[in-house]
C-alpha cells in the first residue's frame, strides 16, 4: 500500500509539472478511452521506434523550419513499420506495424494534447501532425495513381488517419478545456488541409459521429473551443458530410444530434453566426463559410453584426470575394450601402465607400451610369425616392473620393438632350456636392464649366416637362398600356432633379430669372402635373418670387385659375343636364341615356374633386414656404377663408385631410387662430379614422412646439391642459393600432424634451404627467407591443436622453420607477406559456441606469484637485438623493402585503444597484436605514441570498449614518466652542473695559502725585 500510494503521487505531480512546462518531452501521455494509464516504469527501456518517433517530436516543437524534413522522415518510418524494416522490422510489418506505429504517433500526440492555449510548442506540433498526415495521403494517392487501383479500397495510410480519427473523437467532449481545444484545433485542421477531398465514403459513420461531436461543442462554455469546432462543421459540410443518410442503428443509440437532424450543419452554423455571444466565433464562420443561396442572406446579415471588426470584413472580406456586385439583388445592394455608409463606425465607413467608389465602378468597367441604373435610383424603397435614399449618400462620398472621375466629368449638350434617370441623378448629386455648404464655393469653378447658365436650364427643363405632361394626359386617356407606366415614373423623377437643380442656382442673370419664373407659372397651372413636381416647382417660385407677398399672390392667382375650370366644367354639366332633361321628356324609357348621364356626372365629380385635391396641395406647399404674419398677408387670409374653412367642412375624407392639414399650418402663423382651432383638432383625434388621428396628433405638437404651454392660458382656447394629458394617454394604449401609438408616444417624447409639458404649468396636472410617464415605461416593455418596433425605438432614444439631460426629468423617472416595475411585473406573471416578453430583471436594470444621478449632463462634470501625488479627478453629481429615494421608494413597496416572493426578490437584486452616496440627504439616508432594519425585522426576504443582500446594506447605511451623526457631533461642539470662545472673548473685553475705567478713575491723582515726587526728588 505505502509503494502503490507513492507511485500515484508520483505520477499526480509529473503530471502537473508537466502541465506547467512549455516543453512537450517530459509530459506524460493521455490514458486511451476506457483504461487506466500505467505509472511509468523508471528502469523501462525505449524500442528504436519509440525513440525515433519521440526524436522527431521533440524536434518539430521548436521551429516550424524543418516541418518538411521531418514529416518526411516520419513517413519514412511509417513505411518501414509497413514493411517491417529498419526501425519498424520488430514490429511484424502489415497491419502489426501500422498498429505500432499509430500507438507510438498516438503516444506522442497525447502530450500535444495537454499543452495549453498560447504555448507556442503546442501549435507547433499540431501544425506538424497535420502536414505529416496530408503527406502520407498524398504519397498513398500518387501509389494509386501509379498501380490503378480500384477507388474505396482502404490503404495503410487511410486506416492511420480513420484510426487517428477514432481516436480523437472522445477527446472532443473532455472535461479539460485545454484538451478539448486542443482535439478541436487537430481536427479543424486536419478537415481543413490534409483531409480535404478525403472519400468520406470508406468509413462514413466516423464522419458521422465527428459531426454529431463537432455540432455539440458548438454550445461549449469556451469560445475557442467553439472557433475550432465550427471550422470543423464548416470543412465537414463541403466534403458533404451533411448528405449522409445516417444508419437506424446509430440513429437509435446516439441521442445527441437532434440539433444537427433538425436543421442539418447548415441550421448549426448558421444559428450559431447569428446567436453566438463571442464575435471571434461568428467571424471565423464569416470567413470560412462557403456562399450559397441560402447562406448569402446570412452572411450579409452581419453588417450589422454588434462588433466593429465583423462588420467592417463584410465589405473588406466577404464581398470582394463574391466577384461581380451585379450577381447581388437590387435590394441587397441599396441594404448594404445603408448599413454601411451609415454605420457608427468610421472604418466601417470607410470599408463600405472602398467597396462603392472602386470595386463596383471598376466590376461595370468603369461605367459610373451602370452602377447607378444597377442601383435603381428611381425606386429607392426607402420612401425617398427625390433624392435617391442612401444612393446620395453613396455619391457624394464619390465625388469626393474620386477626384479623377470629376476632373473627366463631361457634360455636353448631347449628356441634357438624352437625359434618363441614372444622368439626371448624377447630374444633380454633383451640383448638390459642388455647392455644398462646408466647400465654401470652393467648386464655384466647376460650376460654370460643367453646368449649364440658367437660360438653357430652363430650356432644358421645358423640354422635359412637355414629355412628362404628355405622358401623363395619354395614361389618363388610356392611350398607353399599363406596362409602359413606368416610363411616366422616370419621366418625373428626370423632372424632379432638374427642378433641384433648379432651385440651387444662382439667379443674378435677370433675363434668366424672368424665363425661368415664366416657365414654372405656366406649368403649375397644368392639373395633370404630379404632386412630387408641384411641391418642386412651389419651392424654385419661393425664390424667384421678389417677397411672400408676391409669391402669395402668384399661388392664388394660380388657385384662382383652377378653380374658374371648375366652374366652367359646372357650367358645362349643367347645360348638358338640360339637354338631357329635354331628351328624357321626348324618352323617359330610355335605359342607356340614364346609364350615360351617370358615368357623366361620376367623371364630371372626380374631375372637380382632383381640382380641389390640386389646389388644396397648392395652398399647403405655399404655407410651408411662408414664415411671415398671417394677418399682416391678406392673400393668406382669403386663402383660408375661401379654401381652408370650407375643405375642413367637407363630407370628402381626403378634401378634408388636406384642410385640416393646411389649417395646422395656418396655426403656425398665427397664435389666436391657433388657440380657437386647438379643440378642433383634438375632437377630431377622439372622433376621426387612423390617418386623421394621426394627422391631428401632430398639428397638436408642431403648435404647441411653435407657440409654447402658453397657448392654453388664452382666452380664445376651449382645450385644458389636463385633456390634452388624458388624450395622449388614451392614445398610447392603443395597441390595436400601432401607428396611431407610435405617433401619439413621438408627439409626446417631443414635447416633454422640450419642456411643453411639465407639472410647474399647472399645479393640478402634476399627477397627469407622471401618469404619461409611467404609461410610456409600461409601453416600452409591454408584450402588446413587441411587434411596434417604430414605437419601441423612438422610446429608446428617449428616456436616457430625458432623464439624463435634466435633474428634475430623472427625479420624475425616480417617483414612478416602482410603481411602473409592479405593473410590468403583473404583466409578465399573467403571460401565457408561449408568450415572451422582457424579463423583469433587465427592466430593473433600465429603470437603475436612467435615474443613476452620475450620468446626468454636467453632473460628471470632472474638476481636477491640487495634490502631491499627481493630478487626481473628483465627481459632482448634481441630486446625489435620487437613488436613495428610489430606494425608499423600494422598501416601501416590498415591505408592502400585496408584494409577492418573487416581486421582492427582484426589488431586493436592484437595491444591491443603487448609488448610495454620503453626500445624499441626511434625513433620507435615516430613513432608508430604519426602512432597511423594519425590513429584516418583518422577514421580507425569503431566501439567504436576500437577507444577506439585506444586511450587507444595512452595514453600509449604518456606517454612513453614524458618520453623519459623528459629523453632526463635531459641528455641534465647533459651535459651542465657537460660542464658547465668543463668550470668553466678550468677558475679556468687558474686564479690560473696567480696567481701563479704573485706570481713568486714578490717572488724575497719579500723575500729580509724580508730579510732587520728582519736584521732591529734583531738591
Amino acid at each position: 500500500m505505502p509503494a502503490r500510494a507513492a507511485k500515484g503521487t508520483s505520477t499526480r505531480g509529473g503530471r502537473r509539472a508537466a502541465a506547467a512546462s512549455s516543453g512537450l518531452s517530459n509530459m506524460p501521455s493521455l490514458p486511451p478511452p476506457g483504461k487506466q494509464q500505467e505509472p511509468p516504469n523508471p528502469t523501462a527501456t525505449y524500442s528504436p521506434l519509440q525513440t525515433a518517433v519521440s526524436t522527431i517530436f521533440n524536434s518539430a516543437q521548436r521551429t516550424t523550419a524543418g516541418h518538411r524534413k521531418l514529416a518526411t522522415n516520419l513517413r519514412a518510418i511509417h513505411e518501414q513499420c509497413v514493411e517491417a524494416r529498419g526501425v519498424g522490422a520488430a514490429t511484424g510489418g502489415g497491419r502489426a506495424g501500422e498498429k505500432a506505429f499509430g500507438r507510438e504517433f498516438i503516444r506522442n500526440l497525447n502530450k500535444v494534447l495537454l499543452v495549453k492555449k498560447g504555448e507556442l510548442v503546442g501549435d507547433r506540433c499540431i501544425r506538424f501532425c497535420d502536414l505529416f498526415v496530408k503527406g502520407i495521403r498524398r504519397q498513398q494517392e500518387n501509389d494509386d495513381e501509379q498501380e490503378e487501383e480500384q477507388p474505396l479500397v482502404p490503404s495503410p495510410a487511410s486506416r492511420f488517419i480513420l484510426s487517428l480519427l477514432k481516436y480523437l473523437l472522445p477527446f472532443v467532449a473532455s472535461r479539460e478545456k485545454t484538451v478539448r481545444y486542443r482535439t478541436s484545433q487537430l481536427l479543424a485542421l486536419l478537415l481543413s488541409k490534409a483531409l480535404s477531398g478525403f472519400p468520406i465514403e470508406l468509413e462514413s459513420s466516423v464522419f458521422r459521429k465527428l459531426r454529431n461531436q463537432l455540432a455539440k461543442r458548438m454550445q461549449d462554455k469556451e469560445a475557442i473551443v467553439r472557433v475550432q469546432a465550427a471550422v470543423g462543421l464548416i470543412r465537414l459540410l463541403d466534403m458533404g458530410v451533411d448528405d449522409l443518410e445516417d444508419d437506424e442503428e446509430e440513429s437509435a443509440d446516439d441521442d445527441d444530434d437532434l440539433s444537427v437532424k433538425r436543421g442539418g450543419l447548415v441550421g448549426v452554423i448558421i444559428g450559431a453566426l447569428q446567436n453566438d455571444p463571442s464575435a471571434d466565433v461568428r467571424r471565423i464562420i464569416l470567413y470560412n463559410l462557403t456562399p450559397t443561396q441560402t447562406t448569402l442572406p446570412y452572411l450579409l446579415e452581419r453588417t450589422r453584426d454588434v462588433d466593429n471588426v465583423t462588420r467592417r470584413s463584410v465589405f473588406s472580406r466577404l464581398l470582394p470575394s463574391l466577384g461581380d456586385f451585379r450577381l447581388l439583388s437590387i435590394n441587397m445592394r441599396e441594404k448594404l450601402l445603408r448599413w454601411g455608409l451609415n454605420d457608427r463606425d468610421e472604418g466601417v465607413r470607410a470599408a463600405a465607400g472602398k467597396m462603392f467608389n472602386y470595386r463596383w465602378i471598376e466590376d461595370a468597367k468603369g461605367d459610373l451610369l451602370e452602377v447607378l441604373e444597377r442601383m435603381h435610383v428611381v425606386g429607392s424603397g426607402s420612401g425617398d425616392n427625390i433624392n435617391g435614399g442612401v444612393k446620395e449618400l453613396a455619391m457624394k462620398g464619390f465625388w469626393q473620393e474620386r477626384k479623377d472621375v470629376v476632373d473627366g466629368l463631361e457634360l455636353d449638350d448631347a449628356y441634357w438632350e438624352n437625359l434618363t434617370p441614372e444622368s439626371a441623378f448624377l447630374v444633380r448629386s454633383f451640383n448638390d456636392w459642388c455647392r455644398s455648404s462646408k466647400h465654401q464655393g470652393k467648386f464655384e469653378s466647376l460650376i460654370e464649366e460643367k453646368l449649364p447658365e440658367v437660360t438653357k436650364l430652363a430650356y432644358h427643363l421645358q423640354i422635359q416637362l412637355n414629355k412628362l405632361i404628355g405622358m401623363v394626359r395619354e395614361e389618363q386617356n388610356g392611350a398607353k398600356a399599363q406596362d409602359e407606366s413606368n416610363e411616366s415614373v422616370e419621366q418625373e423623377f428626370i423632372v424632379e432633379q432638374l427642378l433641384m437643380i433648379a432651385a440651387s442656382m444662382d439667379y443674378g442673370d435677370e433675363i434668366g430669372r424672368r424665363k425661368m419664373f415664366q416657365l414654372l407659372r405656366d406649368a403649375l397651372a397644368i392639373i395633370e402635373l404630379p404632386e412630387g413636381v408641384t411641391k418642386l416647382v412651389v419651392q424654385c417660385l419661393a425664390k424667384l418670387s421678389l417677397g411672400e407677398a408676391d409669391f402669395c399672390m402668384l399661388i392664388m392667382e394660380v388657385i384662382a385659375e383652377i378653380h374658374d375650370t371648375i366652374t366652367e366644367a359646372e357650367e358645362e354639366g349643367k347645360g348638358n343636364d338640360d339637354d338631357d332633361s329635354d331628351d328624357e321628356v321626348e324618352d323617359d324609357d330610355d335605359a342607356a341615356d340614364q346609364l350615360r348621364q351617370e358615368a357623366e356626372a361620376e367623371s364630371k365629380a372626380f374631375k372637380i374633386l382632383v381640382r380641389n385635391i390640386k389646389t388644396l396641395h397648392l395652398a399647403q406647399y405655399m404655407l410651408e414656404n411662408v414664415y411671415g404674419s398671417l394677418t399682416q398677408n391678406t392673400h393668406l387670409v382669403s386663402m383660408l377663408n375661401g379654401l381652408v374653412v370650407p375643405a375642413v367642412r367637407s363630407h370628402e375624407a381626403i378634401i378634408r385631410e388636406l384642410g385640416l392639414r393646411c389649417l395646422g399650418l395656418s396655426c403656425m402663423l398665427d397664435r389666436n387662430l391657433a388657440e380657437e382651432n386647438l379643440a378642433l383638432f383634438a375632437h377630431c383625434f377622439n372622433k376621426g379614422h387612423e390617418a386623421l388621428q394621426i394627422e391631428a396628433l401632430k398639428i397638436i405638437s408642431d403648435m404647441l412646439m411653435v407657440h409654447g404651454a402658453s397657448l392654453f392660458e388664452g382666452d380664445t382656447c376651449r382645450l385644458e391642459q389636463k385633456t390634452l394629458y388624458k388624450l395622449l394617454s388614451k392614445a398610447l394604449k392603443l395597441e390595436d393600432n400601432v401607428e396611431v401609438q407610435a405617433a401619439a408616444a413621438e408627439v409626446t417624447c417631443k414635447l416633454m424634451l422640450a419642456q411643453v409639458i411639465k407639472d410647474e404649468d399647472v399645479s393640478n396636472n402634476l399627477p397627469f404627467l407622471y401618469t404619461l410617464l409611467k404609461a410610456l415605461v409600461v409601453a416600452y416593455f409591454d408584450l402588446l407591443t413587441r411587434d411596434n418596433m417604430y414605437l419601441r425605438q423612438i422610446l429608446s432614444y428617449f428616456f436616457p436622453v430625458y432623464c439624463h439631460s435634466r435633474a428634475e426629468n430623472q427625479s420624475r423617472m425616480q417617483e414612478i420607477a416602482a410603481a411602473a416595475l409592479h405593473a410590468l411585473v403583473v404583466i409578465y406573471d399573467s403571460l401565457e406559456a408561449d408568450e415572451e416578453m422582457v424579463a423583469p430583471t433587465l427592466i430593473a436594470t433600465h429603470l437603475v441606469d436612467w435615474t443613476d444621478p452620475r450620468k446626468q449632463v454636467g453632473g460628471s462634470a470632472r474638476k481636477p484637485s491640487i495634490a502631491i501625488a499627481g493630478p487626481k479627478f473628483t465627481e459632482s453629481v448634481v441630486d446625489p438623493s435620487v437613488h436613495v429615494k428610489l430606494a425608499n421608494d423600494l422598501l416601501d413597496r416590498m415591505t408592502s402585503s400585496s408584494c409577492h416572493k418573487e416581486e421582492r426578490k427582484l426589488l431586493i437584486s436592484m437595491l444591491g444597484k443603487l448609488y448610495l452616496p454620503k453626500e445624499a440627504e441626511p434625513e433620507l439616508l435615516r430613513s432608508l436605514y430604519d426602512k432597511i432594519s423594519l425590513a429584516i425585522e418583518k422577514k421580507v426576504a425569503g431566501d439567504a441570498f436576500g437577507r444577506n443582500a439585506l444586511n450587507k446594506l444595512e452595514v453600509i447605511i449604518g456606517k454612513i449614518v453614524s458618520g453623519l451623526a459623528d459629523e453632526q457631533d463635531e459641528e455641534q461642539g465647533k459651535v459651542e466652542g465657537e460660542r464658547g470662545g465668543e463668550v470668553d472673548q466678550e468677558m475679556g473685553e468687558a474686564g479690560a473695559e473696567e480696567e481701563e475705567a479704573e485706570d481713568d478713575e486714578d490717572s488724575d491723582g497719579t500723575v500729580i502725585k509724580n508730579e510732587e515726587e520728582s519736584e521732591d526728588d529734583g531738591f
